[in-house]
């Protein structure tokens, strides 16, 4: 099966906006509301400003516990893990599952291994599990994760491209995935063709509100006309 491809515009412009944006351009795009494929809850962001969106590498971890298997046999299959994250389409993003969650206390991220998946030609990093290093991280590499804590504990890999889940939402490997400081979601295939013009039709429809309600004199009166033509334009 061929690699799955972003439009360069699109990209562009994806790679510039939040993920909020994204949620209700998807719900623009699909003509009706209930869009779920997205995280529930709130989550840590190590870089508030920046936005990651990528294909999905996938992973499971655990940590809390030493891990049962043979030494060589986790040697192995943490090399394999890098393989695996160096590997596939790109752009890309590493998603990762801490299997221990809620309970999670094993950093996976932190500054070696956010230096690391960017070398690999990574640009972020989706998990329910823990961060540290704050203010060592890679550079242009974000993190949005389920918590902050200083140790690795006894982190291991467990399983590599098999589909999980982070905070309710279930990311198979090559998805299409959008992050930021709000959570994440997963971007259908189908919409993927019609994104763009979706999130500039929400737009144009929210500057419909948005320009009467930040002039001066603004009241009741004027929202209530405004709205009528705002109802109109939206999903």
């Amino acid at each position: 099966m061929a690699d799955p491809i972003i439009p360069d515009d699109l990209l562009a412009l994806l790679q510039r906006v939040d993920t909020p944006t994204v949620c209700n351009a998807i719900e623009v795009a699909q003509g009706k509301r209930g869009f779920d494929a997205f995280t529930k809850g709130t989550m840590q962001c190590s870089a508030p400003g920046e936005v990651m969106v990528g294909f999905a590498r996938t992973a499971k971890i655990a940590g809390r516990e030493p891990p049962n298997e043979a030494p060589d046999v986790i040697r192995a299959r943490r090399l394999d893990y890098f393989r695996a994250m160096a590997a596939g389409p790109r752009p890309a993003i590493a998603v990762i599952e801490d299997v221990d969650f809620p309970h999670c206390v094993s950093a996976w991220w932190g500054e070696v291994h956010t230096n690391v998946h960017k070398g690999l030609g990574l640009n972020g990093a989706l998990t329910n599990g823990v961060m540290r290093d704050l203010g060592d991280l890679a550079a242009g590499f974000p993190v949005v994760a389920g918590s902050i804590g200083p140790s690795h504990a006894f982190v291991h890999v467990r399983e590599l491209g098999t589909p999980v889940k982070v905070f309710g939402m279930e990311v198979q490997q090559g998805d299409l995935v959008h992050a930021d400081r709000h959570g994440a979601l997963v971007i259908p295939p189908d919409v993927i063709p019609d994104l763009k013009a979706a999130i500039e039709k929400m737009w144009a429809g929210e500057r419909i509100i948005l320009g009467p309600a930040k002039e001066p004199g603004f009241d009741l009166e004027k929202l209530l006309a405004a709205w009528a033509d705002f109802e109109r334009a939206r999903t």
